[in-house]
């Protein structure tokens, strides 16, 4: 629940703190003292959009601060996020907004997030707008606050994402039947591509190699002739081959070196020699061996290299990229094969909608009971609230499948016993709908977790025997959660179990808003005033303590 509220140069506020007990809370004063400005301070601190007009005239920055208790699930979010408060395990908030509209937001004194700070404040704080009866009007507003009720909202997201999933293969599907004809030579011109390459087949690595070997094979009759040249001046020379000359020169000079060791070196120098031109013969030889004329392989060769390089020069790539070439085409007749084959699709898109259908029917059901379940409890809130004979009914209207489902939910009302049930806008006069409103309002909220309730002027366009009604349906309210009204109603604000007085005070030109606790005596003069108006009688003051009693 809320602990505290501090409020800095907000709006009209120089400088307030509040202290907050549980149960039911109201906050009175004149009309446009500023009531509201307390209820919007703390939707600031949890998250709410702030600018520099929310500063007060003359001030840096506003700063407002708003400490809750915690427990369970929120004590779990602080943990989960590093927010943890380790003194007392509550939850600080702040919130600071500069004049120059720079906003900055803290929990438990850890920088976060507007975000952060709306995430955890719906866990902590429910408010109820003045004007939340008008959104009752709308179906979309209807069927949310039914939703949340029982608690469906999971529900209800996952029935959007199967319909969103159902309806962008239906859309590829119909766009695919629209375009078909260029998608259909689209993939003829694919398939001719990628079946090119398929027949001349190019092997990674393959231009490489057969290059290598046309070299070879067009300059053959050279390499033979070359080696040939070697061969025989190296071993086969009728003069003196280079061998035989330097294998009798190593002999020659080993004998030497016999009689002066000094020849010995020239001798090992030789030796390596005398060996490397052996290795060199014997290369030789074993190469004429294998290198000969081959012109029909020339031919095929050449052939190879033209289809090759033909074929390159058709894809606009280099010769050496056609494998990859052949890849990336066969990849994109897969995508288009697989994104334009209608029975598979039409078969996908039949299989999603199946899949949307049986999510959206389980909704339907736990909508229906739900339904059922509201409907009994505002019927059974509307004979308390002066509307004997009236019900409430929400209807399950069936639809076309949509992204929220397979029914439109509208809320139906019969304001008087005999009457047909119907739309809530169009029966409802301003003072039913505001009484219709605060019993959903009282109802959903009982069912909800949060654990602080506001309602601002949710009261208004009721007044005398139902107003007092409303506030024991508060005060009942309160005492499960906590509960903060703002009201003009005596009746609702003599149920409260604490009070406070909004007022406002001119100071040095300065118009300034001031919030006062009130005690039992200055209740009765509050609730005397709210009664009877600016001149406060002994018989107002009668009437106020007679409402305080009850």
């Amino acid at each position: 629940m809320l602990r505290t509220l501090s409020i800095r140069d907000f709006v009209i506020v120089d400088s307030i703190e509040l202290e907050f007990a549980p149960g039911f809370t109201v906050f009175t004063g004149e009309t446009g003292a500023g009531k509201s400005i307390l209820i919007d301070a703390l939707a600031l601190a949890l998250g709410g959009r702030g600018d520099a007009s929310v500063v007060r005239e003359g001030a840096g920055k506003t700063d407002i601060t708003a400490e809750f208790s915690s427990a369970g699930d929120i004590d779990a979010w602080l943990s989960e996020h590093e927010f943890s408060n380790d003194d007392d395990g509550g939850v600080l908030l702040r919130r600071v907004i500069d004049n120059a509209g720079r906003s900055k937001a803290y929990i438990n004194g850890v920088s976060a997030t507007a975000s952060q700070l709306r995430e955890l404040g719906e866990m902590l704080v429910d408010i109820h707008g003045q004007h939340a009866h008008q959104s009752l009007l709308k179906n979309d507003a209807q069927r949310v606050l039914l939703d949340s009720q029982a608690g469906l909202l999971d529900d209800a997201r996952l029935v959007a994402a199967a319909y969103k999933t159902w309806r962008a293969l239906a859309r590829q599907r119909e766009e695919f039947e629209a375009n078909a004809k260029s998608v259909l030579l689209e993939r003829e011109r694919l398939e001719w591509q990628v079946g090119e390459l398929e027949k001349l087949a190019v092997k990674p690595g393959e231009w490489a190699d057969i290059s290598t070997e046309h070299s070879r094979l067009s300059h053959a009759a050279s390499l033979i002739e070359g080696a040939q040249e070697a061969l025989g001046i190296i071993s086969e020379s009728d003069t003196n081959p280079m061998l035989s000359q330097l294998t009798s020169l190593t002999l020659k000079l080993s004998k030497l070196a016999d009689i002066d060791n000094a020849l010995k070196p020239v001798v090992e120098a030789l030796e390596p020699a005398r060996i490397q031109l052996q290795e060199a013969v014997y290369g030789l030889n074993d190469y004429l061996g294998r290198v000969e004329l081959d012109p029909v392989r020339l031919h095929t060769v050449e052939a190879r290299l033209d289809a090759i390089h033909s074929t390159a020069r058709k894809f606009r790539v280099a010769p050496e990229d056609l494998p990859q070439e052949y890849e990336s085409l066969s990849t994109q007749l897969k995508q288009l094969a697989d994104a334009t084959d209608l029975d598979a699709m039409r078969a996908q898109e039949e299989k999603l909608k199946e899949a949307y259908l049986a999510a959206a029917q389980k909704l339907s059901k736990a909508r229906a009971k739900a339904a059922a379940a509201l409907s009994q409890a505002v019927t059974a809130a509307m004979q308390e609230l002066s509307m004997a004979g009236g019900r409430f009914e929400v209807a399950l209207n069936p639809c076309e499948p949509a992204a929220y489902g397979i029914e439109q939910i509208e809320f139906l009302v019969a304001a008087h016993a005999g009457t047909s049930a119907r739309p809530l806008a169009k029966v409802a006069s301003g003072g039913e709908l505001a009484r219709i409103s605060l019993a959903i309002s009282v109802i959903t909220s009982s069912a909800t977790a949060t654990p602080t309730l506001i309602f601002d002027e949710v009261d208004s366009g009721i007044g005398g025997g139902v107003a007092e009604v409303v506030g024991r349906l508060l005060k009942r309210l309160g005492q499960d959660r906590q509960v903060l009204c703002v009201t003009h109603l005596p009746q609702v604000a003599s149920q409260a179990n604490q009070h406070f007085q909004v007022s406002k005070r001119s100071t040095d030109g300065r118009t300034m808003s001031r919030i006062d606790a009130l005690d039992a005596k200055a209740r009765i003069e509050e609730i005397a005033r709210m009664l009877g108006g600016i001149e406060i009688t002994a018989t107002t003051r009668k009437h106020a303590r007679e409402l305080l009693a009850s």
